[in-house]
């Protein structure tokens, strides 16, 4: 699929990061796009960007939709078909993701499953719904978005991050598994894994917002669940203020977002150019390459302190947290 132009591509958590940045690429190059996410606003956002760089005539849909809501799912995947008057579609996008449930031990159950259920449940339940469009396809192409927490399931050996680990471990798996059921039983559609590192977007700020723990609407109670898990990381917080910490908390997505060593519009290009080459792994990011070249290296010590800093003397950046 090197050329998308008159394709139909279908895009999930298309209101902002990379999800928006791939249907305007896509929207540049004449292809039609159909998104959805959980805010309508975000995607209005991007449709309009989309349509001031689309050539006149391609179509560009958003329906609002959670993708851990299998009838939700099944309506958006309905809205296609009846918007774009269309049977198939040529490329699906598994890129939804939030962040939570950090510790199994001290988080919630629900935040745990909520995370769990986005980044791994959402790939699952659209890959069935659409699967019927792509194998209708004359030449279809499943990418599906993991990360670098899907080959290491840690951010740094002073944080827990275990229910996004476990579940782009899953996406990752899957969709290497898929590589030979294509192959065997419909060999006219690709797929592809996307294994990003840290890029600029605003998915700190969103998951915050969807777990209903927006820094600004925090109570003082949950400010101080807050300062305790700072104080475990060996940041003295003792003396700050409910509102100093909410401010920081805000900080800190402002951050990942604008201090990360590739954009998501950088990101949105290097996916598109593995499709277009038909790459099965597409790593995205020099902290990407690095992760994979170092866990392959040396594996059982993958986990150690000493790991975090081989990583971070590779290259000429930081990871945040």
């Amino acid at each position: 699929m090197e050329d998308f132009a008159g394709r139909i591509a279908v895009i999930t958590g298309g209101g902002t990061g990379m999800g928006r940045a791939l249907a305007r690429q896509l929207a540049s190059e004449g292809c039609h796009v159909a998104i959805c996410d959980v805010s309508e606003e975000h995607m209005e956002e991007t449709l309009r960007l989309g349509r001031e760089c689309a050539p006149e005539g391609t179509r560009l849909t958003a329906t609002v939709a959670d993708v851990s809501d299998e009838s939700q799912v099944l309506a958006f995947r309905d809205a296609v078909a009846r918007e774009h008057e269309t049977d198939h579609i040529h490329v699906l996008f598994n890129n939804a993701g939030i962040g939570g449930g950090g510790s199994f031990i001290l988080d919630s159950r629900e935040e745990w499953e909520r995370t769990f259920d986005v980044c791994w449940g959402g790939v699952y339940l659209c890959t069935r719904a659409f699967l019927p469009m792509l194998l209708a396809s004359p030449e279809g192409h499943l990418v599906n978005t993991s990360s670098v927490n899907g080959f290491w399931a840690s951010i740094g050996p002073n944080t827990a991050h275990t229910a996004y680990s476990a579940a782009k471990f899953a996406v990752k798996g899957f969709t290497e598994a898929l590589l030979n059921d294509f192959r065997l039983n419909a060999p006219h559609v690709r797929v592809s894994l996307v294994m990003p590192g840290h890029i600029g977007t605003d998915i700190v700020a969103n998951s915050a917002r969807i777990l209903g723990r927006e820094p600004k609407n925090l109570s003082d109670e949950e400010v101080e669940e807050v300062r305790k898990r700072i104080l475990r990381l060996g940041i003295d917080v003792s003396g700050a203020t409910p509102d100093q910490i909410r401010h920081a908390l805000e900080e800190r997505a402002r951050a990942f977002r604008d201090g990360a060593p590739m954009t998501a519009e950088e990101a949105a290009r290097v996916i598109l150019d593995g499709v277009r080459r038909n790459r099965w792994r597409i790593l995205v990011g020099r902290d990407a390459e690095a992760l994979d070249e170092l866990v392959r290296e040396a594996p059982e010590q993958a986990y150690e302190p000493s790991f975090m800093e081989r990583l971070l003397a590779r290259a000429q950046w930081r990871i945040p947290g």
